[in-house]
């Protein structure tokens, strides 16, 4: 079960939200950010929490509703800090309404449906030389800082194009992955198809470039999607090997 409270904040007519969430497992700080919509389902906010490396991490997002069957407003979120997604509600109380408060309570949501998860941030840097990126992915219970070095055994098609490293305490190169370059089917567009061995197991993500970073060294980091894209190792799994 959860529990919270999100407070409503306005300044130069742009509407965000903070506030608490709490569960057996956590109490966490919250941040509600407006960000553009694409389209009338897309989200209104983009929810964010600080992990335990002081990094801000992007755990979810939030549609600013009406009621069917009251029409009163209230927040839908769908959340994830690392141990399964999940749906709550912010609503507001009869009397927070009479006082035109901007308060609003946090209470869990229930429905048949199963929701992707969206708690994955990082980001990918092209460095100047030896073809390598520098990089980060990170979400409420890790946070990981990586490098992808050029594979320069791949003989095959389907073997990778990079190996994913970290460093250990004393410095000691460590693999935790492999990374393919591909490009989408639908828009023609590079990205990079990483599987990462994190704490908290297997992650497959995909560096992307949006119209700004097209054309630049950075890529955002996004949770993979099973949408037709084509991958040289997609037949037969990703493997970690070669």
């Amino acid at each position: 079960m959860f529990a919270g409270t999100l407070t409503q904040t306005t300044a130069r007519d742009t509407v965000s939200f903070n506030g608490k969430l709490h569960a057996r497992d956590f109490d966490i700080a919250i941040a509600l950010n407006p960000v553009a919509k694409t389209s009338p389902k897309s989200p209104d906010f983009e929810v964010t929490a600080i992990n335990r490396t002081r990094r801000t991490i992007r755990i979810g997002s939030a549609w600013d509703q009406i009621s069917d069957k009251t029409g009163n407003r209230y927040i839908s979120l769908q959340v994830d800090v690392g141990n399964g997604p999940f749906r709550v509600n912010a609503v507001q109380t009869e009397e927070a309404r009479k006082a035109k408060s901007n308060d609003f309570d946090i209470i869990p949501f229930v429905a048949n449906s199963v929701m992707k998860s969206g708690s994955i941030s990082g980001e990918l840097t092209a460095m100047d030389a030896d073809n390598a990126f520098a990089g980060y992915v990170a979400n409420m219970m890790f946070d990981l800082n990586f490098m992808l070095i050029e594979n320069e055994y791949k003989t095959a098609e389907k073997h990778p194009d990079y190996r994913i490293e970290i460093s250990s305490p004393n410095g000691t190169a460590i693999r935790v992955g492999s990374a393919w370059l591909a490009t989408s089917e639908k828009t023609g567009n590079d990205y990079i198809s990483l599987l990462i061995n994190t704490p908290d197991g297997d992650l497959r993500v995909n560096a992307v470039q949006n119209e700004e970073q097209r054309g630049g060294d950075t890529f955002s980091i996004i949770p993979f999607v099973e949408a037709g894209e084509t991958v040289g190792s997609a037949t037969g799994g990703l493997a970690l090997v070669a």
